[in-house]
Parts: structure tokens; sequence; C-alpha cells
């Protein structure tokens, strides 16, 4: 099974999806965005399997600081996608594409269920 991890190394949801799958010897691939943004084809791959308002975060500071036209762009998809690639702190974290789909956030109950059971 080819597990990836993607996030950003200091997230600390990412760190402690890090951790359990290193407590579980789980052999995952980690990608980190500061180090490789996701490119387009990538980000449509993800959202063929999840909703787009899942995985863009207007929670965060990013999006926060964003300026009121850059926002308007995440109105449609391919303008959503660009702001990723632009901005990959936009994408909520950690994002775990497993051979069941994506699971986002870390949720140590729900990685139990994907892996362990």
């Amino acid at each position: 099974m080819n597990i990836i991890l993607y996030g950003i190394n200091n997230c600390d949801s990412v760190k402690k999806a890090r951790q359990w799958l290193a407590a579980q010897a789980i052999e995952h691939q980690f990608i980190d965005f500061k180090k490789q943004a996701p490119d387009e084809n990538l980000i449509r791959q993800w959202l063929e399997q999840i909703e787009l308002a899942q995985v863009l975060n207007k929670r965060s500071s990013t999006w926060r600081g964003l300026s009121i036209e850059e926002q308007a762009q995440a109105e449609t998809t391919s303008g959503a996608i660009a702001l990723m690639m632009q901005y990959p702190n936009l994408i909520k974290r950690p994002l775990l594409q497993h051979a069941g789909g994506i699971a986002l956030g870390f949720d140590a109950a729900l990685y139990t269920q994907l892996f362990c059971e």
C-alpha cells in the first residue's frame, strides 16, 4: 500500500500524524508543501475524491491574509486550485493519501480504522 502524507513539517497536526504512523510502523512517504508544492494534476486528483470545501482551509491564517480579490478566486474550482498551488498552506493538513482514498486532518481513531483493523 502506497501511503503519502502531505503537509508542513512544523504543523502540530502533521507532527501527530507522523508520530502515529511511525509508532505503528506504517511505512509512508512525507511530502512537505514548503519544499514541494502540489501541482494542478495532483490537486485535481484529490478533488475527484473529496470536496473542494474540505480541502481548502478558509480558517487558516494564510486565507485571512489574502486580499478580497484573491479570496474571490476560490469561488471557482480552477481559481481555488491556482490559490492552493501558490499558497499550499491553504490546503487542510495533514492530507493522507492511502489505498482507500483521502483523509484530512489527524484523527487517531480514523487512522486506526484505516490501518490497524
